[in-house]
């Protein structure tokens, strides 16, 4: 139990988060962000699947500090969650998803938080978690300063699964700069929708 969180969640809340699973595929700005606030949030069970290392330039949006720079993210990102919650299990999956492995990978967790750099490889996963009938969390438009508006919305496909995307839907990182403000707002977001899955299973969309 997330010790913290007696002071703010009733008994049931706390156990149903406590036993939940949550995927995070891709452990850069989205996914580190995101699974930070998840396990402040109590979750008990997180697995982060990246190939990637860290390096400098990701330090402007990412969460991790100079001194995680050569390692692999997933290692640096299970450290801090460790740290920040001893009691919860973190598994960390350094490599790359592609068609071989995903369908296996996709079975561990309740619901999957997409955070992807390559659109082609967001597609992969997409398609792959909504066959397995998993509910897939997806940022898309998070780039540059401003006030687009970010937003939900939701896809129920006859598969069964659902995907919600939250975002603006228009900002892309290679027209607008990559910076902690918005691209923190989008991790937020994801957080906050897969909370509201686990604890009322359904993700409200608002107009």
């Amino acid at each position: 139990m997330f010790a913290p969180l007696l002071h703010y969640l009733d008994d049931v809340s706390r156990k149903k988060l406590e036993n939940s699973h949550v995927g995070i595929a891709g452990a850069g700005g989205l996914g580190s962000n995101c699974a930070v606030m998840l396990i402040r949030s109590g979750i008990g069970k997180v697995t982060i699947i990246d190939g990637d290392v860290v390096e400098e330039k990701n330090l402007n949006r990412q969460h991790y500090f100079p001194k995680h720079i050569g390692m692999p993210k997933v290692e640096a990102l299970a450290e801090q969650l460790s740290d920040l919650a001893p009691e919860a299990t973190i598994t960390p999956i350094s490599l790359w998803l592609n068609e071989e492995n995903i369908h296996r990978i996709i079975k561990k967790a309740d619901v999957w938080v997409e955070a992807m750099d390559n659109a082609q490889s967001k597609a992969m996963f997409v398609s792959a978690a909504l066959h397995a009938r998993k509910t897939v969390i997806a940022g898309s438009g998070m780039a540059g300063i401003g006030s687009s508006l970010m937003r939900r919305r939701k896809l129920c496909p006859s598969s069964g699964g659902m995907l919600v995307a939250v975002g603006d839907f228009k900002t892309d990182i290679s027209q607008h700069p990559p910076l902690a403000p918005r691209v923190m707002q989008c991790a937020a977001m994801q957080a906050d929708a897969a909370l509201e899955w686990l604890l009322t299973g359904t993700i409200k969309i608002l107009n």
